[in-house]
């Protein structure tokens, strides 16, 4: 019978860290989750400094706490996605460096916007980091902070750079698209063949074991990078729905135009145009050499979470 591990885990209650919890839970390992909220075993916020119990004990720490899926307005709103993912990060890190025993590896969820690509074609882990928004630069921080903490604690180190998510009700774009066809106020723009890289969020948590172990970078995606049009036809159809109204290219740029003038009152502007009309793919294939990474189609699996 396969080792079971204590598994530490920050942003439990989160999409992501709530089908990485359950998914762990379900292969016989003992998962603790720290967080801000009351539903957790370890309440803590951090992007404050505390302190754990210098006696507890785990084999594997899930880092997947974070701040993302929304604009600053603000220097404060800025300063947010630091403090919580680059400051939280460490004091998260400081806090293990007291446990008697320090776990044997450090698993950290990013995101492929560290690139800091509108659009590309198969874009590997040795693209540089040039991500220009807050989200990304307290990504980059954090990674960059994490290799050399990692290598000083001699604890393996494993960072997943996620693209768009895929789950039963799943957060930011894809919940508005979803959101947007069943109540009939979704467009289709153009021919809609703009690829977009995607993932199963339970992929990911089957994956994380293997990655403990082995330690690196990995990009991971579902390996077909559905288009627009054959993320709308699936959903639409499993809505029982008809396929979007499909507007002129032109008349989309119009919108985003006016957009812009609007503001946060406008559900898209020139720069969501552009996200949602530009290919950008990236390569798995490390994960798939190195971690026998083998994802199910998004395009099958999301039909029957609607």
């Amino acid at each position: 019978m396969p080792q079971k591990d204590r598994y530490l885990v920050t942003g439990g209650s989160g999409f992501l860290g709530r089908i990485l919890t359950r998914y762990l839970k379900q292969t016989g390992n003992e998962v603790f989750l720290l967080g801000r909220s009351a539903e957790n075993d370890l309440t803590f916020d951090i992007s404050t400094e505390f302190d754990l119990r210098a006696d507890l004990k785990f084999d594997i720490v899930i880092h997947a706490a974070g701040k993302a899926h929304s604009v600053p307005r603000t220097a404060h709103e800025s300063d947010e996605f630091f403090d919580v993912n680059f400051k939280g990060t460490k004091n998260l890190c400081h806090a293990l460096e007291k446990l008697t025993d320090k776990p044997a590896a450090f698993i950290f969820i990013s995101t492929v916007a560290v690139y800091g690509l509108d659009e590309g074609i198969g874009i590997s882990e040795s693209h540089a980091l040039n991500g220009q928004t807050p989200y990304a630069k307290s990504k980059i921080m954090a990674e960059e902070w994490l290799q050399g903490w990692a290598s000083e604690s001699n604890i393996k180190l494993g960072i997943l750079r996620l693209p768009l998510i895929a789950g039963p009700n799943p957060p930011g774009n894809l919940s508005a698209m979803i959101d947007g066809i069943r109540m009939g106020r979704y467009f289709s723009i153009g021919d809609a063949n703009a690829k977009k890289s995607i993932v199963w969020a339970e992929d990911v948590a089957g994956v994380i074991p293997t990655a403990a172990a082995r330690g690196g970078i990995f990009n991971l995606t579902d390996g077909h990078h559905p288009s627009f049009g054959e993320l709308e036809k699936i959903i639409a159809h499993a809505l029982g729905k008809k396929d979007p109204m499909k507007i002129p290219p032109a008349l989309a740029k119009f919108m985003g135009k006016t957009g812009d003038i609007l503001g946060k009152a406008s559900p898209i502007n020139t720069n969501k145009l552009k996200k949602i009309t530009s290919t950008l793919t990236f390569d798995d294939s490390k994960a798939r050499q190195l971690l026998n990474w083998n994802p199910s189609p998004v395009l099958e699996k999301l039909p029957g979470t609607l």
